[in-house]
């Protein structure tokens, strides 16, 4: 895999940013010991992100597609308040068995609710009301524009959205697999929507904001 962010620059901005607390690295840890395709984990830089843009945006319900081993969900419950809610939608039982140990040993936990299924399906059976205050997907490429389809209804209007790997390597700029066109389209259909106002950001492999302004 290709890097964006030159490996020792991002090391840098790792140690000069507030650190997860020790059942996130606990979980890190294990997760690179004895999971397969570790690099699925946002790592430690873009946990900080998530944990800051929950607590900046007051964020009190939130919604997850792509759960792995459970480091973003844990990150972010952790930032949430006492009443907060977390939503994780996933479809393997195993990655989602290890994150349900480690949500269950932290106080926070009980803030999560993993929904164990085909996200699309998930999604659809969710109702527009209550309204989400944030949406972090970081799933499979190939349906990133059909959650955004989704997800946006059922989000508040000031509501943030968070898709990570939305420059996938630097493979939106050459094209060549199928998931390379998803992230090429998706991207294209958060900068074209009107009811959206976004940044693109060079953190790790790309991570796209997306503010939504309108219904």
């Amino acid at each position: 895999m290709k890097t964006i962010v030159p490996r020792a620059i991002e090391d840098y901005a790792v140690n000069h940013s507030t650190a997860p607390t020790p059942l996130l690295v606990e979980l890190e840890q294990y997760t690179r010991a004895h999971c397969a395709d570790p690099q699925m984990l946002i790592g430690r830089l873009e946990g900080g992100l998530l944990r800051m843009l929950v607590k900046l945006t007051g964020a009190r319900r939130i919604l997850e597609i792509g759960l792995y081993t459970g480091y973003s969900t844990l990150t972010m419950a952790e930032a949430l308040p006492q009443d907060g809610e977390l939503i994780t939608c996933d479809r393997d039982p195993e990655t989602s068995r290890i994150a349900q140990a480690f949500f269950d040993r932290s106080p926070h936990g009980r803030k999560i609710t993993i929904r164990l299924g085909r996200a699309l399906d998930t999604l659809r059976s969710l109702p527009p009301n209550p309204a989400f205050d944030l949406v972090f997907i970081d799933a499979d490429k190939k349906n990133y524009s059909a959650y955004y389809d989704l997800v946006l209804p059922r989000m508040k209007t000031g509501g943030l959205l968070v898709a990570d790997n939305a420059l996938w390597s630097g493979s939106v700029l050459a094209p060549k697999q199928e998931s390379d066109h998803a992230l090429i389209a998706f991207n294209k259909a958060v900068q074209d929507d009107p009811r959206i106002e976004n940044v693109l950001l060079t953190v790790r492999d790309g991570v796209m904001l997306a503010r939504k302004t309108a219904e």
